[in-house]
């Protein structure tokens, strides 16, 4: 992993809740999850609906910021035991023994068209959790249903419109795992891939106001170069699609793998309505 620099707000966080200490991976992705949360403006004593909360990497920087009068509700469709090198069920056992768990109700396997809230939500919250979704309508309808939980609803995701060459490679593996998806059955990570345009105009769609854009630099994430590992792990997959798509692919994988080592990771991208 390149050199990274840990700033003073995650060297508290990691002090104050005695979670991650060991795990410099898991460092680096906390620095990230906590200038998303920051970029949201999540303040102290709110009540936030979090979707697609995973392995709760987003989940504990939003409950550090609501503080100890707030509460995080985090949903998940995945079982306890997806998900490496920690599962879901492994990783949020791990955050619920914290100083933090107090403020955390985890429910997973949860349908989100079978959730009920009996107290609306200050903001609700999708973090890099959107290209699991296998069409852009169960999305749409996931934003229609928020509209009546939150006031505000808070979405990041990766942001394909990659600013330097070196974020190239991430961008290809990606797509190749889409393509992946689309060709070959299987119920990987990445199912659509959506650009931020389509974000907006979905969101517009369940009458959400967009009221703030902005990108957040991930390059030095270990997320690029895990994606283009993955990919290059599938290619025999693409044996027996039409071949036109053999064709595309095989661009795809020259242009992934066409590279001096100097990989970075996308950036992401930020919105927030209302």
């Amino acid at each position: 992993m390149k050199s990274f620099q840990l700033n003073e707000k995650t060297r508290s966080f990691l002090s104050n809740y005695q979670l991650f200490e060991e795990d410099l991976i898991q460092q680096v992705q906390l620095q990230h999850r906590m200038e998303l949360v920051e970029a949201f403006g999540i303040q102290k004593g709110m009540r936030v609906l979090e979707l697609g909360c995973g392995q709760g990497d987003t989940t504990v920087a939003i409950a550090d910021a609501v503080g100890e009068n707030g509460r995080v509700v985090a949903l998940d469709i995945a079982g306890p035991d997806y998900g490496a090198p920690l599962t879901v069920g492994q990783a949020t056992e791990r955050i619920k023994k914290s100083p933090l768990g107090e403020r955390i109700d985890f429910h997973l396997e949860m349908d989100f068209d079978l959730f009920e809230a009996t107290i609306p939500f200050e903001v609700a919250v999708f973090s890099h959790c959107s290209w699991y979704f296998k069409q852009p309508e169960d999305l749409l309808n996931y934003f229609k249903k928020i509209r009546g939980l939150a006031k505000h609803i808070c979405f990041a995701e990766w942001d394909l419109d990659f600013t330097c060459s070196t974020q190239r490679s991430h961008f290809f593996a990606v797509s190749i795992q889409a393509l992946h998806s689309s060709f070959v059955k299987n119920d990987g990570n990445i199912q659509n891939l959506f650009h931020k345009t389509q974000i907006q105009r979905l969101l517009q769609q369940a009458n959400f106001e967009v009221v703030k854009q902005l990108t957040v630099d991930a390059s030095l994430l270990q997320d690029g170069r895990w994606e283009k590992s993955y990919a290059n792990a599938i290619r025999e997959d693409f044996i027996k699609v039409p071949p036109m798509i053999q064709t595309l692919i095989t661009g795809y994988y020259e242009l992934m793998n066409t590279s001096d080592g100097n990989d970075h990771s996308l950036n992401s991208f930020i919105i927030c309505a209302e």
